[in-house]
């Protein structure tokens, strides 16, 4: 009986599209949180957040919670829209959908599919290059005065280990400590995967960067007709439908389906004219 509630009820598909979408609108928060240090950060900044993002335990949790709910969020949407056409399978002969409704609500399906589209592109271009491909590491050019001791990041295990061979102009991790003649500039190997290089080098390419820019920029564009509707509907599907939140509801929706999705297409924007 749960399970047949869980699957056929639409008022339960409704909670569950609220909750899981709620919970991606605080992923969204964070997501952009850490892209930014793609425009204020380093490159070592960024890349350290990245390492973070990928081998810290809660955060993986996390990430797998999201994964989870973006699959749940899109098959619940799918369900919940084939169910509303067969319970009014002929339209209203006097339908005003513009008074009705807004364009937003009447097109989720549609959005949702073209967001689904770019969370798969996206991942494709750099979630799973980070989890799978080969990558540059971070590289950092230092100056070592004599006599002193020179650490290097291990990504192998997370340690700080120290340098005691230079060949070929870099330095190798070893782990004993190494001495330097004064002056000399080496190129150490940070140890972290250069997601920062393959993000910059993917929306600079000389001949597709500005086609994946724009297809980024216009991505966004869709991500916030779909939070302009997704943001407040998810609110009212979990009964917060008052008169005196309503407006406040509102307002914060508006300013988020707008300031969230704006600040990410400024990052690529940035990096291909700019950086």
């Amino acid at each position: 009986m749960a399970k047949s509630a869980l699957l056929k009820s639409s008022i339960a598909k409704k909670y569950w599209m609220a909750l899981t979408g709620l919970f991606l609108c605080v992923f969204l928060v964070g997501h952009l949180a850490g892209n930014l240090q793609l425009i204020f950060g380093t490159s070592l900044q960024f890349n350290q957040y990245a390492l973070f993002m990928t081998t810290n335990p809660a955060v993986k949790a996390l990430s797998y919670l999201t994964y989870i709910s973006i699959i749940f969020h899109a098959i619940d949407g799918i369900m919940l829209t084939i169910q509303n056409k067969k319970a009014r399978p002929v339209a209203y002969a006097m339908k005003n959908d513009a008074v009705s409704s807004s364009w937003s609500s009447r097109n989720m399906a549609v959005l949702g599919t073209v967001i689904l589209v770019f969370i798969a592109t996206h991942m494709t271009n750099f979630w799973a290059k980070m989890h799978f491909a080969e990558m540059p590491l971070q590289t950092q050019v230092v100056n070592v005065e004599g006599g002193q001791p020179v650490e290097v990041y291990n990504f192998t295990d997370g340690s700080f280990a120290p340098v005691d061979a230079v060949k070929m102009g870099q330095l190798e991790i070893k782990n004993k400590t190494g001495f330097y003649q004064p002056g000399t500039d080496l190129k150490i190997k940070e140890g972290y995967k250069d997601l920062y290089k393959i993000t910059v080098d993917f929306f600079k390419d000389p001949s597709l960067g500005i086609v994946y820019t724009l297809f980024y920029v216009l991505c966004m564009a869709v991500l916030a007709f779909h939070l302009l509707h997704g943001f407040q509907s998810a609110f009212q599907s979990l009964g917060a439908n008052n008169p005196k939140y309503n407006g406040i509801i509102k307002t914060v929706g508006t300013i988020f389906a707008i300031a969230v999705p704006a600040i990410f297409a400024i990052i690529p924007l940035y990096i291909y004219f700019v950086k």
